[in-house]
C-alpha cells in the first residue's frame, strides 16, 4: 500500500491509501462511520488479481485529513475530484459501506461525467426521504445517537470524544459494545479474527485526532445531502443484508426506488457487517463497467 497526503483547495489535505494493480480500474472506496483509509478492503492480491487499483482516503476530520467544519454529504464529491485529479484519473467507480454509502452516492449525482458505476453496502438514506420511517428497525444506541445529534452540535460533540480517546486506547471495546446489539450473523462475522484486526486497525486509525470526522459525518447524515438520489444516471448496485438493525433495510429499499435503474441485493441471513464479506463483490462490479 502506499500514502500519500494530498492539499485541497481550501487549505486543507486528504490521507489517500491506494493498493491492488497500480495499472488497474479505479475505485474509490468510500469508508464507513467511523472509519478510515485503512478500514476493511480485499487483499492487494486479490484486487490485483480483478485489475483494480484500489483508492480510500480519510474523510475530512478522521485520520490524517483535516477537518472541514459543516462539511455536507455533497462535499466527497469534491473530495473525490481532488483526489482523482491528483492521481491523473478521468473515469473511476466508487463504493461505499454503511456511513461511505451516502457519499458514494454523491459522487454518482454529482460527478455523472467522471463516475462510471457506483456501488452502496448497507447504506443510509437521506433523514427526511419521503414516505420513509428512518428510525423504523434501527438499534437504540444509533437512535439515540442520531436523536442527540438533531438536538445540535453540542449535544454529541462532548460525549463522542469521550468515546474516541476510550476507542483510540483500547479499539476491540467499540466492538465490545456492539456485541449486546448484534445479530446472530454479525456475531459471527466479528468473531473472526482477521475482520477484528482489521476493523481494530480503522478504529485506532480514524480517531487518531479526536473524533470530528465521526461527528461531521453523523450531522452530515440528518442534515441535507447537498443533492437528491432521484438525479443518479450512473449504474448503482444496492447491496443490503436482510437481518441489518445498524442501518435498517427500509434505506436500502427506499434508495432502489428513488435511484433510476439500481440494481437491489437483499441477502437473506446477512445484516450489517456482512457486508465486508460482500465487499469484494462490489468492488469486482464496480470496476467492469
Amino acid at each position: 500500500m502506499a500514502t500519500r497526503k494530498i492539499d485541497t483547495p481550501d487549505g486543507g489535505v486528504l490521507a489517500v491509501e491506494t493498493s491492488g494493480d497500480p495499472s488497474g480500474r479505479p475505485v474509490f472506496l468510500l469508508h464507513g462511520t467511523p472509519g478510515s483509509r485503512v478500514g476493511p478492503a480485499p487483499r492487494g492480491a486479490v484486487l490485483a488479481r480483478m485489475g483494480v487499483r484500489l483508492i480510500s482516503f480519510d474523510r475530512p476530520g478522521y485520520g490524517e485529513s483535516t477537518r472541514l467544519p459543516g462539511r455536507d454529504v455533497a462535499a466527497a464529491a469534491a473530495d473525490v475530484t481532488t483526489i482523482a485529479d491528483a492521481l491523473g484519473l478521468d473515469r473511476f467507480a466508487v463504493v461505499g459501506r454503511s456511513g461511505g454509502g451516502p457519499h458514494a452516492l454523491a459522487c454518482a449525482a454529482l460527478l455523472p461525467e467522471r463516475v462510471l458505476r457506483a456501488a452502496t453496502q448497507v447504506s443510509l438514506a437521506p433523514r427526511h426521504a419521503d414516505g420513509l420511517d428512518w428510525f423504523d428497525g434501527m438499534t437504540p444506541s444509533n437512535e439515540r445517537a442520531y436523536r442527540q445529534a438533531e438536538l445540535g452540535p453540542p449535544r454529541i460533540s462532548g460525549p463522542f470524544q469521550v468515546r474516541s480517546r476510550v476507542i483510540r486506547r483500547d479499539p476491540a471495546q467499540l466492538i465490545r459494545n456492539l456485541v449486546p446489539e448484534l445479530s446472530t450473523p454479525d456475531r459471527t462475522v466479528v468473531a473472526d479474527i482477521g475482520i477484528r484486526r482489521m476493523l481494530h486497525s480503522t478504529y485506532r486509525q480514524a480517531f487518531r485526532y479526536g473524533a470530528d470526522g465521526w461527528i461531521d459525518d453523523v450531522l452530515a447524515f440528518i442534515a441535507d445531502w447537498g443533492f437528491t438520489v432521484d438525479t443518479i444516471g450512473v449504474p448503482v448496485r444496492i447491496w443490503h443484508g436482510a437481518d441489518d438493525k445498524f442501518s435498517p433495510v427500509g434505506h436500502s429499499s427506499w434508495l432502489a426506488d428513488h435511484i433510476p435503474g439500481a440494481q437491489l441485493y437483499l441477502e437473506p441471513g446477512a445484516a450489517h457487517f456482512g457486508s465486508l464479506k460482500e465487499m469484494t463483490g462490489a468492488i469486482r462490479w464496480a470496476a467492469h463497467a
